[in-house]
């Protein structure tokens, strides 16, 4: 019998973007933590958060859970605990990254709207703590994932695989953390990042049109330096976000739908549309982890730059 095409892809797309998105991350945090990518240490804390935050995803939601547990369905990682454990990481780790995203750019929002409180926000110190402490939140937020899974079969008294558990979703509780997870992991981020966006936008549009009305040569001069680093700081905050709301829109939409937030173990119709549009989400949202670097490498040159002296090191140590 034919195999479906959205389990064919897959088996191809998983293991290729693995392959690119642990090296290409590892290297981002590597470059980032030696402080030479030309950005502030505030906007380095927060990139390095994202960039560990992807690769996490990689590591639980692509390469254990999506290529391991996937091929060998009754090794270690199928037993029923270490497959709660695995979905409440891969939980965590999504979170991060969405939450992480949310962070910085309500940062950047911070240094071009609120320039009085800019001085005492954007400190790397503040950053530690704000990563710090959504980062305990998530993991507290989740615990509730370890409960709403049940074994998928018993085998000699041993507990293989994990699917939904119907008592608990169907139970008060747990309708109301789906929708809870629905809103948290989706639209509120949605909702945040337009907000601070467009109030950032408008305000550099006005700002733009005081600076346009302003007249002096040694003005203009003055405002060289300062126009070009928040420009980078801009086309780095808006290519971050519009990244993020087009590759995770169809995963929150196919959320709400179908409440279905593990589609591994989903044992229906593989060419039902329910299940195709939740694989479809999760197939563009994983993305992201791949993308952000590339991100990083087009819109900054510093990072650039670091980043080719890092692969030409790592050329002559191999074949010297």
């Amino acid at each position: 019998m034919r195999k479906p095409a959205i389990l064919l892809l897959k088996e191809i797309y998983y293991p290729l973007l693995a392959a690119a998105c642990l090296p290409v991350n590892m290297i981002t945090v590597f470059i980032l933590l030696r402080r030479n990518s030309g950005l502030s240490k505030c906007i380095s804390a927060y990139m390095v958060a994202m960039a560990t935050a992807d690769l996490l995803v990689t590591i639980n939601s692509i390469i254990v859970y999506r290529i391991l547990s996937y091929h060998f369905p009754f090794s270690f990682l199928s037993h029923t605990p270490v497959c709660k454990f695995i979905v409440y990481m891969i939980t965590v780790s999504l979170d991060l990254t969405v939450w992480f995203t949310v962070s910085f750019t309500f940062d950047r929002f911070v240094v071009i709207c609120c320039q009085r409180f800019k001085a005492k926000y954007c400190t790397k110190r503040t950053a530690t703590t704000v990563l710090t402490v959504i980062s305990v939140l998530i993991l507290l937020k989740n615990i509730p994932v370890l409960f709403a899974y049940e074994p998928e079969q018993i085998i000699n008294k041993i507990q293989w695989g994990c699917r939904s558990s119907s008592n608990f979703l169907g139970s008060s509780p747990g309708i109301a953390f789906v929708w809870f997870y629905s809103a948290w992991i989706a639209w509120l981020p949605f909702i945040l990042m337009f907000v601070f966006n467009s109030l950032t936008i408008h305000r550099i549009l006005v700002a733009n049109r005081i600076r346009i009305g302003l007249k002096g040569h040694r003005i203009e001069n003055h405002s060289n330096s300062e126009m070009e680093n928040r420009r980078k700081s801009i086309i780095l905050l808006f290519s971050v976000s519009i990244s993020f709301i087009l590759l995770w829109l169809t995963h929150s939409m196919s959320l709400v739908i179908t409440r279905l937030s593990n589609p591994n173990y989903y044992r229906g119709d593989f060419n039902n549309p329910q299940y195709v549009a939740t694989e479809t989400g999760d197939i563009l949202k994983l993305l992201s982890c791949f993308l952000n670097p590339c991100i990083y490498v087009v819109t900054q040159n510093k990072f650039r730059e670091e980043l080719s002296n890092v692969m030409k090191s790592l050329f002559n140590k191999f074949f010297d």
